[in-house]
C-alpha cells in the first residue's frame, strides 16, 4: 500500500506521511464508528415514553393472558372501557427494529468494504478514507445494536466474541507474507471484510425479531410467535403466556419511570451526574490503557519483521481470548468490580513500567537496509511481559467498564447513561488510533512510562475511588449515588408494606364476608 499510494522516497524508504496514513485509515473508522453507534438509537429502538390502547380485551383474554393457575404481578395498567378490558402499551413508532437495523448498517458496512477494496488511481487514498468511514458507521451502529439484540434473546458472551474479532484480524494480516508485492497485499485483507459482513447478511434473513422490540411497538401476536419459536413450545402454552406478561410488565415499568424524563434532569438531576461522569471517564481511561497500541509496541521492541510481527501479536491475540473467557467464567463475580479493576491497573501499569527500563537499557537492534534482524532474547523477554499485561487487562479493564457503567444505571436514565458510554468508547478509540504511530516514533521506550502511569496514577485512584456494585440492587444504586437517603427509601419501603398489609386485610375481610353469605344462603 505504502508503494502504491506514493509513501516511499526515491529509495525505497518511508516517507513521514506513512504515520499519517497509517493512523488515517485507523482513525477515520472510529470517526464514522462514534456517528454510526448514535445513529442507530433511533431507529431500532422503541418509544417508551408513550401509550396507546390496543385492540379491546374481553374478561375471558385477560384470563389466557395471565395463564391461570399462576398467581403473577402484571404491572400493566388496566382499564375499564365499555364493559372490558384494555392494556396500555408503547405507541406503535416508525422505527424499524433491532433485524432490520442491522442489516440496513450491515448493507452500509459493505458499501464501504467495497469502496475501500476498489480503490485506484490518484484518488485512491481519498476512496479508502471515505469507504473506512462509511464501514465506521455500519460497524458502530452494528456494536450499538448487536448487544440490545443479543440480551433481548437471553444469550451472553458479546464481549467474549469482540476478542475473537481482533484474534481473527490478526492473522488475517499474515496475507503479507504469501503476497509480497502488489495491490492485492492491502486489497485482500480490505476485501476480506466482505466474508463476514455477506454471512452476516445471509443469517439476518433467517433469524426473528425481538419479541421484546415487537411488545414494545405494539405488536404483542408476533412477539408470542417470536417467542414460541425461541423456547420451543406452542404459543398458547402456560410458560410462554406468562413469559409474555413479565416482558409486557417490563415494558410497562420502563416507559412509567421514563414518563416526564427530560435531558436537564436525566444529566443533572440529584445522584445523577457523578454516574455519568463515571460513564465517560471509565471509557476514556480504557483506551488509555495500551492495549490498543499492542502490534506498534511489539514492533517498538523489535519485533520489526512482519514474520515475527505476526506471530508475537497472534499469541498476544489468543492469549487474550483465553484470559477473557477465564475472567468471564470465573473471575467476575468472585473479585468485585473495584478489586478486579485496581488489581488490573496495577499489574498492567508495574509491568509497562519494567518494559520501558528493559527496552530504555537494551534497544533493539536497528533495521538495516531493510532488513530487520531476529528478535533478541531482551526482544522476547518484553514480548513475554506483554503477553501477561493482557492477562491483566483481560481481567478488570477490558470487559468490566460495559459491566460497570450497566450496573450504576436505573432504568430512567439508562437509555442515556449507555449512549454517553458507548460515545466515549468511540471518540477515545478515534483519538488513540490517530495519535498513536506518532508517539511511538516520537517517544520511544517512554511511552511505555507514560502509560505505566496512567495505568497507576489514574486508572488505579478511579477503581479506588467508585463505589462497589457486585451484588448490589438497581435500587440501591440511588442511595449510593445519592438520588435519595437510605433513611427516605426505608420510609417509602415502610409505606408501602403497610399499604400492602392493608389492601391484603381489606381483601380478606371481603372474602371472609362473601364466604359468610354464601353460607348464610
Amino acid at each position: 500500500m505504502t508503494r502504491h499510494f506514493g509513501l516511499l522516497d526515491a529509495s525505497g524508504k518511508k516517507t513521514h506521511r506513512v504515520n499519517e496514513v497509517s493512523s488515517n485509515v485507523v482513525s477515520v473508522l472510529q470517526a464514522g464508528a462514534f456517528f454510526g453507534a448514535l445513529g442507530s438509537a433511533p431507529l431500532s429502538g422503541a418509544d417508551p415514553s408513550a401509550s396507546a390502547r390496543v385492540p379491546t380485551l374481553g374478561i375471558s383474554d385477560v384470563q389466557v393472558i395471565c395463564a391461570p393457575g399462576r398467581l403473577r404481578l402484571v404491572l400493566v395498567e388496566v382499564m375499564r372501557d365499555e364493559g372490558a378490558l384494555t392494556l396500555s402499551t408503547p405507541r406503535i413508532s416508525p422505527k424499524i427494529g433491532r433485524i432490520y437495523t442491522l442489516w440496513a448498517f450491515t448493507v452500509i458496512f459493505v458499501a464501504g468494504a467495497i469502496l475501500t477494496t476498489v480503490a485506484e488511481g490518484s484518488n485512491g487514498l481519498a476512496c479508502i478514507y471515505a469507504g473506512r468511514v462509511i464501514s465506521g458507521l455500519g460497524i458502530g451502529a452494528i456494536s450499538a445494536v448487536s448487544p440490545a439484540y443479543v440480551s433481548e434473546w437471553s444469550i451472553d458472551g458479546y464481549g467474549w466474541n469482540k476478542r475473537w474479532k481482533k484474534l481473527i484480524l490478526h492473522y488475517l494480516d499474515g496475507v503479507g507474507l504469501h503476497i509480497r508485492t502488489g495491490v492485492n497485499v492491502w486489497r485482500v485483507p480490505f476485501g476480506f471484510q466482505l466474508v463476514p459482513a455477506g454471512i452476516m447478511a445471509i443469517g439476518l434473513l433467517t433469524i426473528k425479531e425481538s419479541p421484546r422490540w415487537l411488545a414494545s411497538v405494539g405488536r404483542n401476536e408476533q412477539a408470542i410467535k417470536n417467542l414460541a419459536y425461541l423456547r420451543k413450545e406452542p404459543i398458547d402454552s402456560e410458560s410462554i403466556l406468562s413469559e409474555m406478561v413479565e416482558i409486557e410488565a417490563a415494558i410497562e415499568e420502563e416507559r412509567q419511570a421514563r414518563r416526564g424524563l427530560g435531558i436537564k434532569e436525566a444529566f443533572f438531576g440529584k445522584g445523577n451526574f457523578i454516574r455519568f461522569v463515571i460513564a465517560f471517564v471509565i471509557f476514556l481511561l480504557q483506551q488509555w490503557a495500551g492495549q490498543n497500541s499492542d502490534k506498534a509496541g511489539l514492533t517498538s521492541i523489535g519485533y520489526s519483521s512482519q514474520e515475527s510481527s505476526l506471530l508475537a501479536s497472534g499469541i498476544y491475540g489468543v492469549v487474550k481470548v483465553v484470559a477473557t473467557a477465564i475472567f468471564i467464567s470465573f473471575g467476575v463475580e468472585t473479585l468485585g468490580r473495584k478489586l478486579s479493576l485496581f488489581i488490573s491497573a496495577m499489574g498492567m501499569g508495574t509491568l509497562f513500567y519494567i518494559i520501558g527500563a528493559i527496552l530504555k537499557t537494551h534497544p533493539p537492534p536497528p533495521v538495516i537496509d531493510g532488513v530487520a534482524p531476529d528478535p533478541p532474547p531482551a526482544s522476547r523477554a518484553m514480548a513475554g511481559l506483554l503477553y501477561i499485561y493482557v492477562c491483566f487487562y483481560s481481567m478488570g479493564w477490558g470487559p468490566l467498564p460495559w459491566v460497570y457503567v450497566s450496573d450504576i444505571f436505573p432504568t430512567r436514565t439508562r437509555h442515556y447513561g449507555l449512549a454517553l458510554a458507548s460515545s466515549s468508547q468511540w471518540l477515545w478509540n478515534f483519538v488513540v488510533s490517530k495519535v498513536t504511530p506518532d508517539m511511538i516514533s516520537d517517544l520511544g521506550y517512554k511511552i511505555f512510562i507514560m502509560f505505566a502511569t496512567v495505568n497507576i496514577g489514574a486508572m488505579g485512584l478511579f477503581s479506588l475511588l467508585v463505589p462497589e456494585t457486585k451484588g448490589r440492587s438497581l435500587e440501591e444504586m440511588d442511595v449510593i449515588f445519592g438520588s435519595i437517603s437510605a433513611e427516605q427509601r426505608q420510609a417509602h419501603i415502610d409505606e408501602r408494606t403497610r399499604a400492602d398489609a392493608h389492601a391484603h386485610a381489606k381483601e380478606k375481610g371481603s372474602s371472609d364476608l362473601s364466604n359468610s353469605v354464601d353460607n348464610k344462603v
